[in-house]
This record gives structure tokens, sequence and C-alpha cells, in this order.
């Protein structure tokens, strides 16, 4: 794992989208870890993460898709309007139409103390799953504080 130095207030992530019989579907991915673990609406994100803090986001956000997927992403990127979430940070994030497979990702781990106070350090991947859902389904799983990154997409992606 290499070092790298966080902004600590900004996230940068990919909206990705595709076009389908029914409208716009997008790719979500549901955070890993026991915290998560029994939580389904609005819990789901946008993949995403810190940047470094001389990092272009852009890049950071191609980054960060593709350490919580495994998966990269190539296109014409439109930039969203930051969202800001409840906790402060800004989350900077691009749409781009494009496909994978969400039952194929494979998403970078992190350590955490669990149970708590019982001295075991476990691994949970960042990420346990992901799916393509209507923007309909989006609005119930992601959340709340990611709501107008569909919003915008709307704007740019309508149909």
């Amino acid at each position: 794992m290499t070092s790298r130095r966080k902004t600590g207030k900004k996230s940068a992530g990919i909206l990705l989208y595709r076009r389908s019989p029914t409208g716009i579907e997008v790719f979500l991915a549901h955070p890993g870890g026991p915290f998560w673990a029994k939580r389904d609406l609005g819990a789901w994100t946008v993949p995403k993460g810190e940047a470094d803090a001389d990092e272009d986001l852009l890049e950071a956000a191609k980054r960060e898709f593709h350490e919580e997927t495994g998966a990269s992403v190539n296109g014409a990127f439109v930039a969203l309007g930051p969202a800001r979430q409840p906790s402060g940070k800004v989350i900077h994030a691009w749409a781009v139409e494009g496909d994978i497979d969400a039952a194929a990702i494979t998403s970078n781990t992190f350590s955490i103390e669990w149970p708590p106070r019982s001295g075991v350090s476990r691994e949970f991947p960042e990420i346990d799953r992901a799916g393509w859902f209507t923007l309909a389904e989006a609005r119930e799983k992601l959340l709340p504080g990611q709501l107008p990154l569909l919003d915008e997409l709307t704007r740019i992606a309508p149909g």
C-alpha cells in the first residue's frame, strides 16, 4: 500500500450510466464492512474516494473507480455539480456512459478492529456488491447526500 497525502474533505467519483429499453440505468456500489452489512435503502454510493492533495480530481475519480470495482472506464466524462455531504465532505463526480458486469467487481479492502474492542483486526472489501438501477430505484438506494448527482445526470443525459 502506498502512502498518499489525502485532502480530507474532497472525494472524487464516477457515475457510470447506460441506456436500456426502460431508460437510463446507473451503476451503484454498496459499501462493505459490518456497519453497512444490513443496510440497503439509502446506503448505496457512487464509486468514489478521497483524492490526494495535489491530484487531478478526474484522475482520482478514475483511480477510485478502478480500486473499488476492478474495472476501468473510458469515454466522454461530463463533470457533474459537486454534492456536499452531511459530513461536509464534497464529492466531485463525473458522468460517463458505459457498461460493466456488476457481478464481476473486485474491490480493494480495508482493515478495522471487529468486533469493537475485541483486539482482532479483520479485513473487509470497500465495496461488497454493485448493481445497475433505474433512476427511480437509484433514488431509493443512493445515500441522500448524493441524490443531486442523479439530478445532474438527468439534465445532461435525458432519456
